[in-house]
Parts: C-alpha cells; structure tokens; sequence
C-alpha cells in the first residue's frame, strides 16, 4: 500500500492541474471501488471548483466551492494521471491498462485527471469540509510524522509503560499517520533501535526519551524526506502522475534486503528479516539495538 511519500508525491503532481479548476463533468466507468461511490457522486462534482489539495495520512483530499471535500483513497493499486482532451493526444503508455481506468475528471482546462486502479481497493468520498476532523476516517488519526508535533517528548509519552515492540507503535496511525511498514524498518535503522525492542525500554523512568529514542523523530522525518525527493518506492503499484517511477527503493539500507551485508560504516552483521504481525521487518541484529 502507498505510504506517506507516495501519497503526497502524488498530491504534488495532481496539484497544478486540480487547483483552481472546474470539475467540468466526472465519468463513472463502474458504479464501486472498494466501496459503492457516494449517492449522486458524479452530479454533486459536477462544476464544482478544486480550491485546494491536501494531504493527511494517506489520504488526498481536493476542497471544493461548495464546502464539500472529495477524500481520495490509492488502496493497494491505484494511481492517477494527467491526459491532455485533445482528440489524437498522445497519452503515456499506462493507458494500455486503461480497462482499470474507473473514474475520469473532465477538467475545464481541456484536462482530464484519470484515476486507474487494477485491483479496486481505493475509494472516493465526499465530506463537508468542516467536518473531515470528525469523520470516523479522521477523529482518531495520529500526529503527522513531518510535522513540529513529533518530537522525542511526543514519543516517549506515547511508548511510557508500552510493552509492544517499538515497530508496532509506529505502525499505529492513531499514534503517528500516514507511516507504513517500508518507513519504518528504514527509520529504526537509521536512529540504530530493534524494531523487536519494547517501547517502554526507550523512555527514561522520569518519562523522558532516551538517547535512542531522541534519535528516533529526526530519523523518520529524514527518510521521509529522502524518499520525497525520489518521488517514492516503487515496487510494485507506484508511479507518480507522468507515469515514472519513484526511485527511492534503490536506496533502501535494510528493506528487502534480507541476507545482505549491513551498510553501516565497521558493522559486520547481516540484514535479517522476520515477520512481525503478519509484515515482513528488515534490521541488522548486530548495530540495531
């Protein structure tokens, strides 16, 4: 499933082609995604102007005139792209899976943003604005992980007394949204910490974080960035909005990198995978601590 950076790598591309747009007419190929669309989904959008794109978690969510929000879910597959109405255009060459091509935006631009999702496990909602953080998708998501709110204090309140692995904490999007298991095995390789460490051994017995944990919030944010900058991972489903892939996974240090020598500078150890709640972790034994 697309994590952070492949959701808000997405929101930058749509961005310049949704914002300040009129939704001119929405094209309904089935009647579901994951879920049946919202009742009248195609008429409510229809002249509706995108005021704004944003993101929280990993959801998208376009603003629009009439105090409603289309909320975009990928799922496991889905993507978006950017076609130019001109008849005879020349479109990328994802359209030879254009049978997964299921909702179609005619922009008043002369744009049409296709969405396309193999395996259907995305969906669309609308939402009245002012009550995203209260919707039952919403009111219990965790902080965002690039965001002033994630800081050594936040974590070692959040893991005081907590007897769960610290992988299974940051996988919590109660705790901290928008995080998946690629980020996190990268980020706990980066501040050195056992994703099969208990969260309540990195805080201090007067509550505050340890010298472990306090490594732990810059860690997040700047692989986060990293894979930002590359667009993504792409191993599977990903691809940005002119259909290229995101090239991050070419940087993993211990993701999918079972049996390979650990990068760190003097570190012999050996990158070991295990299965933790069902999700394959990636760490090296011997410098993760």
């Amino acid at each position: 499933m697309p994590e952070l950076p492949e959701v808000e790598t997405v929101r930058r591309g749509l961005a310049p082609a949704l914002v300040g747009a009129t939704i001119e007419r929405v094209e309904l190929r089935r009647h579901n995604l994951r879920f049946p669309f919202p009742e009248r989904f195609a008429s409510r959008l229809q002249g509706r102007r995108v005021l704004d794109l944003r993101r929280r978690a990993k959801y998208l969510m376009a603003d629009l005139d009439d105090s409603d929000s289309l909320i975009m879910h990928l799922g496991m597959s889905g993507s978006f792209r950017i076609d130019e109405e001109t008849p005879g255009a020349t479109h990328h060459k994802r359209d030879k899976n254009a049978a997964h091509d299921h909702v179609i935006f005619h922009l008043s631009h002369g744009k049409r943003v296709i969405y396309n999702d193999p395996r259907r496990f995305g969906y669309m909602l609308l939402i009245p604005t002012h009550g995203i953080d209260g919707d039952k998708l919403f009111r219990d998501l965790g902080v965002e992980p690039l965001s002033d709110a994630l800081d050594g204090a936040f974590l070692a309140r959040a893991f005081r007394g907590r007897a769960a692995p610290v992988k299974a904490l940051l996988l919590d999007q109660r705790l901290i949204a928008g995080l998946g298991n690629i980020y996190v095995c990268e980020a706990l390789y980066r501040a050195r910490i056992s994703p099969l460490r208990a969260a309540r051994s990195l805080v201090t017995e007067s509550g505050k974080p340890s010298a472990a944990l306090a490594r732990l919030p810059r860690a997040i944010k700047d692989v986060l960035k990293d894979a930002l900058k590359a667009g993504g991972s792409s191993l599977r489903d990903h691809r940005q909005i002119d259909g290229s892939l995101g090239y991050f996974q070419h940087s993993f240090r211990v993701y999918d990198r079972e049996g390979a020598a650990c990068p760190t500078p003097g570190c012999k150890g050996t990158i070991t995978r295990v299965v933790q709640s069902g999700r394959s972790t990636f760490y090296c034994p011997r410098c993760q601590k």
